[in-house]
């Protein structure tokens, strides 16, 4: 009989032990828990028990508390970028705005029918180019929206490439430049949507044509069951380009903002390639700024061949 008393006593000790342990650590990570909310700090909670359950809830109170604060820093960071963004916009849309205001007013004053016909040519360039930045507007918005599909069809991704680049002959022979061009002979079909290809193909030779100096490339070839696009310029003398930026929305080599670039284009064209279940990427080596997209081929129907 007085052994099991004895048990008991010892039971009863360790468990009476055990709830003050209990006790003091929960009062303890309370204690933390109020400091953490009312001071923005690293501080994470603490275990002192050997309890297995104990030191489980501590561990998952802190990775809450990692990821609160992770996400806090991205938030913040999203809100400087967007405040940067903003700024950057009121720039792109207040200039030629400004401009369309000053030859207006040329216009109106204006006797001789020389000039006036001058300043509408400005003035319409202008216009056409305040729609350009709306558009990219209008369509970077559409590719945060993780909904959005494209609806695809079988297509002939050479022909839409070739087309796309020949309608920029005018741009080169303006620029005085004439492209490296090696478009292979091979059919190039996938499952794509013209309209987006197109957008895509227009952006990454547009980005080439503002930013290259003397040299242009074009490559389109058929690489590992893929349409292979590749477009090429040689870097501005001091243009440094952060490549693993390149694709993000509003980034522009440009620092001092000389550009009339929204710094959209690469990134619509990075969306776009994206749901074309394609990939794209960008490079720069010896001294050549290189963007290459890769699109799927269509598989072969062997039931038709048969």
């Amino acid at each position: 009989m007085l052994y099991w008393a004895i048990i008991a006593s010892l039971a009863f000790l360790g468990i009476f032990i055990a709830f003050i342990q209990y006790r003091r650590q929960i009062r303890k990570n309370c204690n933390q828990l109020q400091v953490m909310q009312k001071h923005s700090s690293n501080q994470r909670l603490t275990s002192e028990v050997p309890y297995k359950e104990v030191n489980e809830l501590v561990m998952r109170v802190n990775d809450i508390c990692n990821r609160y604060q992770e996400e806090g820093i991205v938030m913040e960071r999203n809100e400087n970028n967007l405040k940067e963004a903003i700024a950057n916009l009121s720039h792109d849309i207040r200039t030629p705005l400004t401009s369309l205001d000053g030859y207006v007013q040329l216009l109106v004053m204006s006797d001789s029918q020389e000039e006036k016909e001058h300043y509408m040519q400005i003035i319409q360039n202008r216009i056409s180019s305040l729609k350009e930045l709306l558009e990219e507007l209008f369509t970077y918005t559409k590719m945060q929206d993780q909904n959005y599909e494209l609806a695809c069809v079988k297509m002939d991704g050479r022909q839409c490439v070739c087309e796309t680049v020949l309608a920029f002959y005018e741009d080169f022979e303006k620029r005085g430049l004439e492209p490296e061009v090696s478009f292979c002979e091979d059919d190039l079909p996938i499952m794509g949507n013209e309209v987006a290809l197109r957008r895509v193909i227009q952006n990454l030779v547009k980005n080439a044509l503002e930013h290259g100096k003397n040299r242009l490339g074009l490559k389109l070839e058929k690489r590992e069951e893929k349409l292979y696009f590749c477009c090429y310029n040689d870097k501005k003398e001091g243009e440094i380009i952060e490549v693993e930026k390149i694709f993000e929305r509003f980034y522009k080599g440009d620092r001092a903002r000389t550009s009339t670039s929204t710094g959209l284009g690469l990134a619509i064209a990075k969306g776009l390639v994206d749901r074309l279940h394609g990939d794209i990427r960008a490079s720069v080596e010896e001294g050549l700024f290189r963007i290459e997209i890769e699109i799927p081929l269509c598989k072969e129907d062997s039931s038709a061949k048969a």
